[in-house]
């Protein structure tokens, strides 16, 4: 693949819009961004509150710890946040920077301001509205289908931005539909790395701190230091637990930032954490770690195309297939052997459903990763699954379609069913 071609310069621009930082659980942060830019937009601190927000929105705020918070959870936490300390010109950093006043100040306006909640069910999966007022003014936002994408900006009856949302479509973003796996691997394989270096160096320098801090930390159920002193310390136990505790760290209120794929941090640090530990093992150089990410990543986010943002398939298995793609490419493994890879890791770990985000999805990323490199060694020693085994099919793009299918889909009465059981309905 040469610079010219179209492919090329979509993939690039794929990881760019892709691969970009975040403090804390990307849901909450969220609605700190819209209550931030609803702030700024009413010129002052609101007396009243009104967000609406679809399920998952309520599913993935529910048991997370905001940063930069003094350890509060939950809906009004998060738009307090984002009211009292947000910079919405960060976005999904927007509470990065935020002073110990700011935090007491958040507290006493939880206390003192109005807040209303409203579940809300526009046809989509990923909605936030946000009304906030102080005597007869307000100011109104809404973010739809991605994390960032403000479609309304509206001041007391006058609106600045109204974009119309056309179903669950990804408007302003490059077209995923660019993406298959052989073209990612024609891609990684001829890619001009100083075309990419920069975006993948910082997620290494992001992820790799984050893990560091999860291992030093109490963060959560702290699976990886678990895993550690249960398995050990060979390259596949820590590829596992080092993943594990970057995600424990961040649902649990560490105050570092992540570099997120596919709209989550839990699979940013899923498709790169691991392939670093194996880069590591084996003394990979720049040029090939950098490779086995760009080939991990843009997996990651293929598969998720198909799926969406939020569902209640977890997202963590196709972080943790791709990081098995990106394994296989370290240890020598051709076209064949990463296809076979994540074929094999989607067929044992795609029963593992999204109840939230919260300690447990540590776990569950374990779980995944540990599929990613059961699949490689599988087919290494002459076994695989075959189409027509469950919902695995002949090819690899077919089978990540029924994969997009069975989360965006098959799921979607499964994903109402946790909501109402996490909401006590």
């Amino acid at each position: 693949m040469n610079k010219s071609d179209v492919k090329y310069q979509a993939y690039i621009k794929i990881l760019e819009e892709e691969l970009v930082p975040a403090m804390g659980c990307t849901e909450p942060i969220a609605l700190a961004y819209g209550a931030a830019k609803a702030r700024e937009v009413l010129g002052c601190i609101p007396e009243k509150v009104y967000i609406g927000v679809s399920g998952s929105i309520i599913k993935n705020v529910k048991s997370v710890i905001v940063p930069n918070t003094n350890h509060l959870k939950g809906i009004p936490a998060a738009a307090a946040a984002g009211i009292i300390a947000g910079k919405p010109e960060r976005e999904l950093e927007v509470i990065s920077e935020v002073t110990p006043d700011e935090m007491k100040e958040m507290a006493e306006f939880l206390k003192k301001a109005e807040f209303e909640i409203e579940h809300i069910d526009n046809g989509i999966v990923f909605d936030i509205i946000i009304k906030v007022m102080k005597g007869d003014s307000y100011a109104k936002i809404r973010i739809a289908n991605y994390h960032t994408n403000l479609v309304l900006v509206e001041k007391d009856h006058e609106i600045f931005l109204d974009i119309p949302v056309k179903g669950e479509t990804e408007e302003g973003l490059t077209d995923r539909s660019l993406l298959a796996v052989e073209s990612i691997w024609d891609f990684i394989n001829t890619v001009d790395t100083d075309d990419i270096k920069d975006i993948l160096q910082r997620q290494i320098d992001y992820n790799t701190a984050i893990a560091d801090e999860g291992l030093r930390g109490d963060y959560g159920a702290n699976i990886g230091s678990v895993l550690l002193d249960t398995y050990g310390n060979d390259v596949r136990n820590r590829a596992r637990a080092r993943a594990a505790a970057g995600s424990d760290a961040r649902m649990n209120g560490c105050e570092l930032p992540v570099i997120i794929n596919a709209g989550s941090g839990n699979q940013g640090i899923t498709c790169s954490v691991p392939v670093l530990e194996y880069a590591k093992e084996f003394g990979a150089d720049m040029d090939k770690t950098y490779r086995a990410l760009a080939l991990s990543n843009l997996i990651a986010i293929h598969e998720k195309t198909g799926i969406g943002r939020l569902s209640a398939y977890c997202g963590a298995v196709s972080a943790g297939s791709a990081a098995g793609a990106g394994i296989a490419y370290l240890c020598g493994g051709g076209y064949k052997e990463v296809v076979h890879t994540v074929v094999n890791a989607l067929a044992i770990v795609s029963g593992i459903v999204c109840d939230g985000a919260k300690a447990s999805c540590a776990a569950k990323i374990a779980s995944s990763v540990d599929a990613g490199i059961l699949g490689y060694n599988m087919f290494l020693r002459g076994q695989q699954f075959y189409g027509g085994d469950g919902i695995v099919t002949k090819g690899v793009e077919a089978t990540i379609q029924n994969i997009g299918r069975l989360g965006k889909e098959g799921m979607r009465e499964t994903n109402e069913e946790i909501i109402k059981m996490m909401i006590g309905d």
